[in-house]
């Protein structure tokens, strides 16, 4: 019985049987913002024409240009703030080497400027 549910859970779900959702960075969320477009999509085009199979249509339409730009959108963006991170990361690393030593570049700027009166 365990053992079941340890292989449930491992599992996840997988859409279309290629696509691990709970394990693959903003899939879960364009899922989403696709499922609420094509609505939104498909239920304003069937109040605006009452044809039910053209709004099937408009509603998958709407389905697919969400999910895509949504999952687009939240990839570009994921990776700038990987970009950013590893600035920072690289920043750090070479603050510490850096620290104390003549090619620090917080000693440079305060032998550069004036301590005193001259």
């Amino acid at each position: 019985m365990a053992e079941e549910e340890q292989e449930s859970k491992a599992k996840g779900f997988r859409l279309l049987g290629i696509l691990d959702v709970e394990k693959t960075p903003c899939a879960r969320e364009a899922i989403l913002h696709g499922a609420g477009g094509s609505i939104a999509a498909g239920m304003l085009h069937f109040l605006a024409t009452s044809r039910v199979k053209r709004s099937f249509d408009v509603g998958f339409a709407g389905f697919m240009l969400t999910t895509l730009g949504s999952w687009f959108y939240c990839r570009v963006f994921n990776a700038k703030l990987r970009v950013q991170q590893r600035m920072i990361q690289d920043g750090i690393k070479n603050k510490v080497v850096y620290e104390g030593t003549v090619l620090d570049p917080a000693n440079k700027s305060r032998a550069e400027t004036p301590s005193g009166p001259s």
